[in-house]
């Protein structure tokens, strides 16, 4: 039914505002406590697939990626869809309305996407209210949340570490999680923060400033991960995985979007990523060791696509372009089908 909707209907609109007609339907449902109720039924994931992860449980190992929900504004709704955590962002210190249009692109042939958007938000001030009043009632708090954070386009490189950790002060007591995205291929020199040079000062002066706002707030310390594209050499992953180890950071979110492509500006996500992601996972997990948390994310489309990621070494993994193209069921069939590998597994080690 949405593959013949999605053909005669969603494919024929400009895609960032089948995006927005989409993502305001899910959000208003998802307020709508009656009906988010009797609509997240038929999409729950079933128990037996929880997980813990930074002493948290998420309720499964699939969520929805950055980018689909960059204010904060349809957090329950997607979770409603089956959704075991949600990323939020990217949020940037100050508000931006991002590139101009038009800046996303189906690419109907691969199954995937083209964006340019750039980091277009409400700001984290913003973002951080709306949290805020998520967490103020018991099921908001109840939901697994982490965030992204990005550089503000206008703040100068040299700058990069304080506008990170203004975004971190506002928005770390809110979170199961942060994520310092410096992957996008979307706002100028960005990428250029990847380097151990220009990521350590961002990393520590992030740590601290939600260490501190953590500890204003009297809530547990909030982990912190890496977001890094598939771009990136092998030794320049080797660069990352050490500095993560030797400052202690909480995980490892792999990949972004790729540039290694001919389509135009912007970042392809997608099935094109696939292939480099379960790469750059399986690396990151011989490097950190076992017991690292590593987010394996790009080119998920289905359930084979998630337990590619988790047999290389993911520990959850998330999907986003998949949704655009497989419909509101995409992250319960995924969901449904992990958690049934979960209880599989379970039944044959109590047969042992």
């Amino acid at each position: 039914m949405y593959r013949l909707l999605f053909e005669l209907v969603f494919r024929r609109m400009d895609p960032e505002r089948a995006h927005e007609l989409a993502f305001g339907l899910i959000g208003f449902v998802g307020r709508a406590g009656l009906l988010r109720s009797l609509v997240g039924r038929v999409f729950a994931v079933p128990r037996g697939g929880e997980v813990q992860v930074w002493g948290r449980t998420f309720p499964g190992r699939f969520g929805v990626a950055a980018g689909f929900d960059k204010n904060a504004r349809a957090v329950e709704g997607l979770a409603m869809l089956g959704y075991s955590f949600v990323e939020i962002g990217t949020v940037t210190a100050q508000p931006q309305p991002g590139n101009e249009k038009p800046r996303l692109w189906r690419v109907l042939d691969q199954r995937a996407l083209r964006n340019r958007m750039g980091f277009n938000n409400e700001g984290s001030a913003v973002v951080a209210r709306r949290l805020e009043r998520l967490r103020a009632g018991a099921h908001g708090r109840s939901l697994v949340v982490g965030v992204n954070i990005g550089k503000t386009k206008v703040t100068p490189v040299q700058d990069a570490a304080a506008d990170y950790a203004t975004s971190a002060g506002r928005l770390a007591p809110f979170a199961d999680y942060l994520v310092v995205n410096v992957s996008s291929p979307n706002t100028p020199g960005l990428r250029d923060l990847q380097s151990v040079e220009a990521l350590r000062p961002i990393l520590e002066a992030t740590r601290t400033a939600a260490d501190e706002a953590t500890t204003r707030a009297a809530v547990a310390p909030v982990p912190l991960l890496v977001k890094i594209a598939p771009d990136l050499s092998d030794e320049d992953v080797d660069a990352v995985a050490e500095l993560a180890a030797e400052l202690g950071l909480d995980g490892v979110v792999a990949v972004n979007t790729t540039i290694a492509h001919d389509l135009g500006p912007g970042g392809l996500s997608g099935p094109p990523v696939l292939a480099r992601g379960l790469d750059v996972v399986a690396r990151l997990r011989d490097r950190l060791g076992p017991e690292a948390v590593i987010i394996g994310v790009g080119g998920i489309t289905t359930s084979a696509d998630a337990r590619e990621y988790l047999a290389v070494g993911a520990t959850l993994v998330q999907g986003y372009t998949g949704f655009i193209y497989e419909g509101p069921a995409y992250a319960s069939r995924i969901g449904r089908a992990l958690a049934a590998d979960a209880g599989r597994r379970e039944a044959r080690e109590a047969g042992r």
